[in-house]
């Protein structure tokens, strides 16, 4: 299967084989379940020792004639620490449990429950590779992916461009990308940063940001721009290509298709 090259102006300046990964069978069930693996959560809970730093010790016995005994206090029987003593009487107030001054948490967050331990097979792992690239070159997938791009025709994909768009400033880079993409898939490839509605803006989510296209260069290429997400072929993985789903907008260099060719089989 080939492809074209488009220049920096968005020109046609040949053509290119595609790797066999391209026209493979394109998998959603794998791609899903290599997500779910991947997931990551940053793990938080409390100290372990949070509500227990003090010198309470076991529940107040109600018996006679025992040493620090509750008899006839009118006192219940949680853990007490002392905050005073005259001679046999003893000033206790309730701690450590949850419902106590100071206490720990009834039902802390567990370290555990946040732990990701699924894994994937090579196979599996490289047929959810080849699945996610097979996707961003069809163009229904990515019409279906995009609210914006359902009634609109994209011939151009897959888009490959020249190498020579590494080396532009991001003024030129982003000009270049509009007569590359036009305006319609231009309006989609730029990330979209705005606030949030509701109540999420006061629980450190302010913002929101749209995924915005995903430029794979080679190996020895290096780009930096905040407009859109940049990858290197040696970094790329299924979360990249499938984020939000399968189907993003990609483009690619000239030299990311060739060693996609070497890196995978």
């Amino acid at each position: 299967m080939k492809a074209k090259i488009l220049t920096i102006e968005g020109k046609e300046k040949g053509t290119i084989e595609l790797p066999k990964c391209f026209s493979e069978k394109i998998r959603e069930d794998i791609v899903a379940k290599v997500l779910e693996a991947k997931k990551s959560q940053q793990p938080y809970s409390p100290s372990p020792v949070a509500g227990k730093q003090h010198a309470a010790r076991g529940k107040i016995k109600h018996l006679r004639h025992v040493w620090k005994s509750g008899y006839g206090r009118g006192r219940s029987r949680i853990p007490r620490k002392q905050m005073s003593r005259r001679g046999s009487q003893f000033v206790q107030v309730g701690a450590e449990v949850p419902f106590a001054r100071g206490g720990m948490r009834a039902h802390p967050p567990k370290i555990l429950s946040m732990m990701n331990f699924k894994k994937i097979n090579k196979k599996e792992m490289r047929i959810a590779l080849a699945s996610v690239l097979s996707a961003t070159i069809d163009e229904k997938i990515v019409k279906n992916r995009y609210e914006r791009l359902k009634d609109k025709k994209i011939s151009e994909l897959p888009l490959i461009v020249e190498t020579k768009i590494n080396s532009l400033k991001t003024k030129d880079l982003l000009a270049s990308l509009k007569k590359i993409l036009g305006k319609e898939l231009f309006e989609v490839a730029i990330k979209k940063k705005s606030i949030r509605a509701g109540k999420g803006k006061m629980r450190g989510r302010k913002y929101k940001s749209s995924a915005g296209m995903l430029l794979v260069t080679g190996e020895n290429e290096d780009l930096k721009i905040k407009a859109f997400d940049v990858r290197n072929v040696k970094s790329l993985s299924v979360t990249d290509l499938a984020k939000g789903g399968v189907g993003r907008l990609t483009m690619y260099t000239e030299n990311a298709i060739k060693n996609l060719g070497e890196k995978i089989l």
